[in-house]
């Protein structure tokens, strides 16, 4: 009998090609996985962006004295200076000098923003551009 060399691959080099294969296939599905917490991550971050904010409104608000709410715009005085928070024309809910110069976004995403005031208690109620809904509800006291 004849011996006839034909090219064929070896039982190690098919080895390698499943082994190259499966660790192709676990690193996609590592970033399948990846992509999917990133997902999950953004959904919550409005979370903790609206925790910022409120500490942050609160902080602002700290030794202020109430002016007015006027077309959905609080204004403060703070050591002499007029404030006003509200939403802008843009997505952003923002910290102004009362004539609306300056410009200190506080929050992003913002899909409306309604402020009123009942007596000493001024309640901020935000909506998102997902459909998230807050309030923050700050009480002035009144200095003697």
């Amino acid at each position: 009998m004849k011996k006839s060399k034909m090219p064929a691959f070896s039982l190690l080099e098919c080895l390698v090609a499943l082994l190259v294969l499966s660790g192709s296939l676990l690193v996609f599905d590592g970033l399948a996985k990846l992509i999917r917490h990133e997902m999950l991550y953004q959904e919550t971050s409005v979370e903790k962006k609206w925790l910022v904010f409120a500490d942050q409104l609160r902080y602002e608000l700290d030794g202020t004295r109430f002016i007015k709410v006027e077309h959905d715009h609080l204004y403060v005085d703070k050591s002499g200076h007029r404030l006003s928070f509200g939403k802008s024309k843009a997505d952003d809910f923002r910290k102004t000098n009362d004539k609306g110069q300056g410009y200190q976004p506080m929050l992003y995403q913002v899909a409306s923003a309604k402020i009123r005031r009942e007596k000493a208690f001024v309640q901020i109620d935000i909506t998102f551009d997902n459909g998230w809904e807050k309030s923050f509800v700050y009480r002035f006291e009144e200095k003697v």
